[in-house]
């Protein structure tokens, strides 16, 4: 398992699971087995996913310690506000049966709250019951209404990311910042796995499409969440110790369309969507 050093210091998987991940033929704790023996300790999870009492239950029975696993949440956008956010976390922490979480994210940028939800973010770090805030969703300009009042620097701005929406321009802004770059829906949910050049790719390095993709993301420096329900995906997910030519990660580069999977951001910053 690969990691990257946060800018406060807090060490995290480079790799992710997505736990709301899904699979006709298995139970959730089944799913979650599978990631747990496939090696995944990074567990991605958000109060709008509706799991976070599933995902405390597996935890709790699965054998791992507190330490062996690094937790991330989010808080949800009818959850914000200063009081709203500190009361979203005691409900987190008491679904997920655990009292801290190691990185606490706001799902999507807010326009009225926008600064007191931080601000309660903040709080929590200063007290210990976080080790690390940021974001999701958040574009160059909420980053810069953020950090007109902000006294901690976010760690994570976890954003859209793959191929075909590839978020380059973001991401050097990001890293100006010493924010790291965390991709959800990595793969694109299905649509990028068919993309012929990826699969030319993949068959070169007898990997599958996935591992292309994740292997080029991470070496742009960005760490993912992928979620399968499929345990020999999952398997093959962390099975990235391979290095793709500087040619190979351009061919990849080139397949940006500026296509989203979900609304743009400023949609819910305004009209509070979801």
């Amino acid at each position: 398992m690969e990691f990257v050093t946060l800018n406060n210091g807090v060490e995290m998987p480079m790799v992710g699971f997505g736990t709301d991940a899904a699979n006709d033929a298995l139970s959730y704790g089944e799913v979650m087995d599978a990631a747990v023996q496939a090696g995944y300790r990074l567990f991605d999870t958000a109060a709008m996913y509706g799991n976070q009492s599933e995902l405390g239950d597996f935890l709790v029975g699965s054998g791992l310690k507190r330490d062996d696993y690094f937790l991330t949440s989010k808080v949800a956008q009818k959850e914000q506000g200063y009081e709203n956010t500190l009361q979203a976390f005691k409900n987190t922490t008491a679904a997920l049966q655990t009292d801290h979480l190691d990185l606490y994210l706001v799902h999507w940028p807010k326009f009225d709250p926008f600064f007191e939800t931080w601000r309660a973010l903040e709080h929590l770090y200063k007290e210990g019951y976080v080790r690390a805030i940021g974001v999701s969703n958040f574009e160059a300009h909420h980053l810069d209404r953020l950090l007109t009042k902000a006294t901690v620097m976010p760690v994570v701005d976890q954003i859209e990311t793959h191929p075909y929406f590839n978020q380059h321009v973001l991401h050097g802004y990001l890293e100006e910042l010493g924010i790291q770059h965390q991709a959800w829906s990595p793969l694109g949910r299905g649509a990028v796995l068919q993309d012929p050049v990826l699969a030319g790719i993949a068959e070169r390095y007898g990997v599958s499409i996935a591992q292309v993709i994740l292997r080029w993301q991470i070496q742009h420096n960005v760490a993912v969440i992928p979620k399968s329900g499929n345990p020999a995906r999952m398997a093959q997910n962390l099975a990235l110790d391979f290095q793709l030519t500087t040619t190979d990660m351009a061919r990849i580069d080139a397949l940006q369309r500026g296509e989203r999977i979900m609304g743009a951001p400023d949609q819910n910053y305004t009209e509070d969507l979801w």
